[in-house]
């Protein structure tokens, strides 16, 4: 049974990285207090950037409890950490030298390898060490950023590759149209496991695409990467700003419960 997405609308890009904040100090709570630690899988791309600038404001980086909080990432881009595509360089930049994050709380993806397959089982090893969850278990992260491209792709599964027909691993490598179009990504088996997945859409450019993915009953849209997304046990929550939300038909207040 698909699961029933939350859905959150925020007024404008402001208040929106407030409400993603709040929510995330929510579940990284309630994640320490369950298991004395919360998993976080960051996602790439410009969205998150807004985020991470509000979340190392002292107002609210002073009420995260750092130590206690792992970082993980949804996809990776197949350069070097250095490169200004790579989503764990602009992490690195954005968040965690603002917030001093310590480096053995930060797991990222070895984009630079030559053999992208040896660099995404690699993760996959890695993720389950730090989950102890042997194969073939698919382990829990606690909470799942995700965005929302124009052609329906979320972290690197886009529409139509192989990445998206992966069953037996938790991470894989991904295919872009364009770009950098060799990629690490997570697959749908652990995104699907995850305890809270949160997509993270703003602008008027993913309208049409958030009105697809929550909304449409054609089997084509059914199909998109994003549509996919429906946690087996946890929830599914979207936040958006009111430009990204505008071609709903049924919209509801962030106040009503974020």
């Amino acid at each position: 049974m698909p699961v029933t997405p939350e859905i959150y609308i925020s007024r404008n890009v402001q208040e929106w990285a407030t409400d993603a904040t709040a929510f995330l100090l929510s579940v990284s709570e309630h994640a320490i207090q369950s298991t004395g630690q919360c998993l976080v899988a960051l996602s790439g791309g410009s969205t998150p950037k807004t985020l991470y600038r509000t979340l190392r404001k002292p107002e609210w980086s002073s009420r995260f409890n750092w130590s206690k909080i792992l970082f993980l990432f949804g996809d990776e881009r197949c350069t070097s950490p250095e490169h200004p595509e790579s989503n764990f360089g602009m992490a690195q930049m954005e968040l965690f030298q603002p917030l001093n994050i310590r480096p053995e709380h930060i797991y990222r993806m070895k984009g630079e390898y030559e053999d992208p397959t040896a660099a995404a089982q690699e993760y996959e090893d890695m993720i389950r060490r730090v989950t102890q969850c042997p194969g073939p278990e698919v382990p829990r992260i606690d909470l799942v950023l995700l965005g929302l491209g124009e052609d329906g792709h979320t972290a690197s599964l886009f529409p139509g590759t192989t990445a998206l027909r992966e069953q037996n691993k938790i991470v894989t490598v991904g295919h872009a149209p364009t770009g950098i179009t060799s990629r690490l990504t997570l697959t749908l088996g652990v995104l699907n496991h995850a305890a809270v997945v949160l997509f993270l859409v703003t602008g008027s450019g993913k309208a049409e695409m958030v009105r697809r993915v929550i909304e449409s009953e054609s089997e084509a849209d059914h199909s998109l990467p994003s549509s996919r997304i429906s946690p087996e046990s946890g929830r599914l929550v979207w936040l958006l700003d009111q430009a990204a939300a505008q071609q709903l038909t049924k919209k509801r207040s962030h106040r009503e419960g974020i």
